[in-house]
This record gives structure tokens, sequence and C-alpha cells, in this order.
């Protein structure tokens, strides 16, 4: 036999409607056309692809094939296919982006990231969504070199030229060490005791941090990229170091972290802001999860102290 023909997408739309329904009379019906014309469209499917998607002999409900069932999977994903292609194309004529760069904060817990990309997926299927997970400046920086539409930063967008910013909730910041540091072993910690021992520090090559401590304490510091290996280091007895209260909530009931009573370093709370340019206002899909995380920002009990980072 010569190579199968292409069959149109009503074709398939008609064969699926008709193993739908389970008639060519339903299908007729779901599709508002005349039995001879779901008929016509199965036959010249068949030719088309040269096999026998129906058995049609000795039962008054057509049962598929071998062959029809082999074709059924592949003839719903085209259709599928089609249909998506079509939601998107539909949303991107209403001004819904195709894609959405987001940049986050690394303090932002993770729980509240996946409660709202959860329900984004749910809301937005044609959107595709780029997550850029970053610490301090850094999420500032790409909104204004346009590498992200939006982002949830931490304090340090404040006042930055050519940056909006919305309040969206906060953590809480708690200085830890292992049980077995020096500070992790007192029962009351003096004031100043912190500058004997190493802060672990997080830290970032941003425009905006370059030449900035926040919340150092010691001058014995190491200064690192990535929150989790910090929570690694402190959790090895490294040094002390300031982290976000749900990321260690575990490591305080396990007793693999202590929480110091630091009089002159308690902790504080790290306030989040959703940002965006000034110049490039967001579209649907991204406005949609700006506002998520400020109606979460609003339900966070605030505890009153400095900003940490």
């Amino acid at each position: 036999m010569s190579n199968p023909g292409t069959p149109t997408l009503d074709q398939l739309r008609i064969f699926l409607a008709v193993v739908d329904t389970g008639s060519f009379g339903g299908a007729g019906r779901k599709l508002n056309r005349a039995v001879s014309v779901i008929s016509y469209g199965i036959a010249n499917l068949e030719a088309q692809l040269g096999l026998t998607l129906f058995d049609r002999e000795g039962t008054r409900k057509p049962k598929l094939t071998v062959a029809g069932r082999a074709v059924l999977a592949e003839a719903r994903a085209v259709s599928q296919g089609i249909d998506g292609l079509r939601a998107k194309v539909k949303g991107l004529h209403d001004g819904l982006e195709a894609e959405v760069d987001f940049a986050v904060d690394v303090m932002l817990p993770s729980s509240r990231l996946g409660q709202v990309l959860r329900a984004f997926a749910r809301e937005f299927p044609t959107v595709s969504l780029r997550l850029h997970v970053e610490a301090l400046g850094a999420i500032t920086a790409m909104v204004l070199d346009r590498t992200a539409a939006i982002g949830i930063s931490g304090p340090l967008a404040a006042g930055v030229e050519g940056v909006e910013c919305i309040a969206a909730g906060s953590v809480p910041m708690v200085p830890v060490a292992a049980p077995d540091h020096p500070l992790g072993r007192m029962e009351r910690i003096a004031p100043g005791a912190g500058r004997e021992y190493t802060q672990l520090v997080l830290t970032d090559r941003s425009r905006f941090t370059e030449g900035q401590d926040y919340s150092v304490m010691s001058p014995k510091t190491w200064r690192l990229a990535d929150l989790g290996a910090k929570h690694a280091l402190l959790r090895e007895g490294i040094g002390w170091g300031n982290m976000p209260l749900p990321m260690i909530e575990a490591d305080l009931v396990a007793g693999t972290l202590s929480r110091l009573a630091m009089p002159d370093h308690p902790g504080g709370t790290y306030r989040f802001a959703g940002v965006w340019r000034r110049d490039t206002p967001p579209g649907p899909a991204a406005s949609w999860l700006l506002d998520q995380f400020v109606a979460l920002g609003r339900d966070d009990v605030e505890e009153a102290g400095m900003t940490d980072i």
C-alpha cells in the first residue's frame, strides 16, 4: 500500500464524536450535523488512512476495530493539541501573555510559592512560566534588566528608580546555630557574644548590595550566595546566622538547630514586595500572580523588629 493520506481536523473530530457518543446519530447531534454527513466523514477518514476504524456488522452500534483503537489515542492528542493552540492564540489576541518570567526572593516560603503557582497553572493553562529564584538585590536587578517581568523581592527594592512596589507580606527571621555550637550551648547569651563567632551571611552579586552589609554583627563572616548552603552549614555547626523561620521550624522541633536568644540581635521581619518596571506594567497573568501574593501577605502575622537579611 502507498503512504496513508493526511486526515483533516474535521474528520478526526467526527471520529472522536462517534467514539464518545457511541453512535453515528449521537455524533450528529453532538456536532449538529446530519447522520449522512457523519457517515460520509468516517468513510473519507477510513479511505485516507487505508484502515477500517469501526466494525459495523452485526450491531447497531459502531464498534472500534483493533486499528480504530490504535488510531484513537493519536486522534485525541491531535485534537487536544489543536484546542490548546486555539486557546493560546485567543489568549494572545486578548492580551494574555504567552510566557511570564517571574523572579522570587529565596526567603519566600516554599509553601506560599507552591500554593500560588498551583493555582496559576489552573487559572492560566496556556501561559508558560519561567521561574527564577535569587537573593537580595538580584530580584530588582532582573526586573530592571527585563530578565523578569515581575518579582517578589525583599526590602531592597524600595526606593529604586524606575521600579514600582507593592507590599506582599513578610517572613520572620531568627538567629540560629547548631546545638553543639558554642552559642547553641549557652543558656544566656551575653550582649556582643555573637561577635566572637563566625556569622554566616547571605549575599549576592547585584549592584544594589555591592559594598553593603545587612544585619551583620560579627567581624568574622562566611558569605554564601545560596540559602540552602547556609542552612546546611548552620546545621553542621560551622557558624551562626539568621534564617527565615518557616525554613528551619522542623530543625527547631527536631533539635538540629537551636534558636538563639541574643539580646542585641533578636531577629526581626523580612518584608516582601511585588515589583515591576514602571514603564512596563504587568500583563493579565503577571498581574494575577502579584495579586495572589499581595492577598496572602495581608494574612501574615508580622513580628515587630528590624528588617534582617
